[in-house]
């Protein structure tokens, strides 16, 4: 009897440092980690990879036409966007998606990307849990699919109803735009840029588990996909970039650095092999995660012109 009291007691233990592993890994990977009151430090953040960037911002507000705009989500969830017309008027639009706790402001060099250098409108979304949306926890890309479906409208009404778009994510917003890539889609999409997007949830805190904790998937990843299932309904392993890539069909453009430790760079090869139809990689040398635009901004712009150019024109 005594033994057995031992045994339950030890299990007991070990159930409540597996069940508290899981919850406490959910609440590091998933809880809301930036507010709307970090604009300054985003606007920082960008002008100090890049001056340029402020002259070009400035310029923006100088003529009111950084604007904002906002949607109420299915489940009522305020969701907040920027947006800029070209200056030129234009049939084309790229929607652009930010990573892991970042905002649409860090994502305006790739807006700039879009409306200076190729004349396209262009409108950038805070997803769920990031900048002026509305949330509590971090969706990584998985719900947020669904709100890009809802951006898509709400850029048509924006920019018309034939404007021909490109969707382009760098990191968690690759990993969207990826899985946004696998839904039924507007005539309007014509092409995708993924930019160090990881295969799924499962395999990338698979991997930050490991690297960061020096512990195995097993049990802790499949608690903490258990609580997610019960708290924003949808586990681990079922939001895959990999199964949505393999339902897409129109063209992509995958960018990945070969020096990428965060999400590592054997994620890319798995999904440049898994998309059928018009693909093109190019990983980028000596590039840590989600650096390769700043680190070759030129050669960025011309691969990034050359491929959405071919698509829409």
């Amino acid at each position: 009897m005594k033994k057995v009291k031992i045994f339950l007691a030890v299990f007991v233990v070990l159930l409540a440092i597996v069940v508290g592993g899981g919850i406490y890994m959910f609440g590091v990977s998933l809880d809301r980690k930036v507010t709307s009151t970090d604009e300054e430090g985003a606007y920082a953040f960008l002008y100090d990879h890049d001056p340029n960037l402020k002259l070009w911002v400035d310029s923006l507000r100088r003529e009111s036409a950084l604007r904002d705009t906002f949607i109420v989500a299915d489940d009522g969830s305020k969701l907040h966007a920027l947006y800029v017309r070209s200056a030129i008027e234009s049939p084309n639009t790229a929607l652009i998606i930010h990573g892991y706790t970042d905002n649409s402001i860090r994502m305006l060099m790739i807006g700039h990307l879009y409306n200076k250098e190729m004349n396209y409108n262009i409108l950038l979304p805070d997803l769920r849990a990031h900048g002026k949306s509305d949330g509590e926890y971090i969706q990584m890309g998985w719900k947020d699919r669904l709100d890009i479906l809802k951006w898509i409208d709400v850029t048509k009404g924006i920019y018309g109803d034939t404007t021909r778009m490109v969707i382009h994510g760098i990191s968690m917003g690759a990993a969207t735009t990826m899985m946004t890539s696998g839904e039924d889609l507007p005539e309007n999409i014509k092409c995708f840029v993924e930019d160090c997007g990881y295969t799924s949830v499962w395999d990338e805190f698979k991997h930050k588990l490991k690297d960061e904790y020096g512990l195995p998937a097993f049990p802790i990843l499949h608690t903490a996909s258990l609580y997610a299932q019960a708290k924003v309904g949808w586990n681990f392993k079922e939001a895959s970039a990999l199964e949505q890539l393999k339902k897409s069909k129109l063209p992509m453009f995958f960018i990945h650095g070969d020096k990428d430790t965060y999400v590592p760079t054997w994620m890319v090869n798995k999904l440049y092999e898994a998309k059928q139809g018009d693909k093109e990689l190019w990983v980028v040398p000596g590039v840590e995660h989600a650096n390769a635009y700043w680190d070759y901004t030129d050669e960025y712009v011309a691969k990034t012109n050359q491929f959405v150019s071919k698509y829409i024109h």
